[in-house]
């Protein structure tokens, strides 16, 4: 199924090379979304939250389930029921709320410091999770498309980062896989090639 929002992953970024990587995004997006969603094991009926979920976010790939929206900003155009909220600052729903609570992509914006409330409260109003977050140890950072740009001090990296993709600095920490491990459970590598692009947790609702 085509992912319209991995068509958009770098709709805001510069350059050919946004453009050159923006299809091949999407195709890594909906590999992942296949082998990795399935492990879930959603019953018919189930309710899911998508928790930094962008414009459209998982409704492109499941346009079928029962998803509400969560983000920091409005999202008027978002299909469906949708709440603005900061998850590390209290999410307004009940304990055990959905049966999953899908983030892609999302942690690795979240300050550090932030990080435990922010995987506290996911895992306060989710049964279930599947979280996705790109890996330290991949060499390419994926969001200036920069070669190790991650890897540097803040400092360097900031004027470093006016060479990239990204349109615009943000300060993004990539987490290691004892970090992602520490605040969802066990981490599932997705490759490319013998390097790990991203890890991925999954805890089906209940388990």
């Amino acid at each position: 199924m085509s992912d319209p929002s991995a068509q958009r992953v770098y709709a805001t970024a510069r350059g050919p090379l946004a453009r050159l990587v923006s299809p091949l995004a999407a195709r890594a997006r909906s590999r992942r979304h296949t082998r990795f969603f399935a492990l879930a094991r959603l019953a018919p009926g189930a309710r899911v939250l998508d928790l930094g979920c962008g414009r459209i976010g998982l409704r492109a790939l499941e346009p079928g389930l029962d998803i509400t929206g969560v983000d920091l900003q409005e999202r008027p155009d978002y299909p469906g029921p949708f709440v603005r909220a900061d998850a590390a600052a209290g999410l307004p729903f009940g304990d055990d709320e959905f049966d999953l609570v899908y983030c892609s992509s999302v942690i690795e914006h979240v300050q550090p410091s932030r990080r435990e409330a922010f995987a506290a409260e996911l895992r306060r109003v989710g049964r279930g999770w599947f979280v996705q977050t790109p890996a330290f140890s991949f060499p390419l950072e994926p969001h200036s498309l920069l070669p190790f740009a991650h890897w540097l001090p803040v400092g360097l990296r900031r004027r470093y980062w006016r060479l990239g993709a990204a349109g615009g600095w943000e300060e993004i920490s990539l987490l290691r896989r004892a970090e992602v491990q520490r605040l969802f459970g066990p981490a599932l590598a997705e490759r490319f090639g013998p390097l790990v692009k991203s890890w991925v947790c999954v805890r089906p609702p209940g388990s």
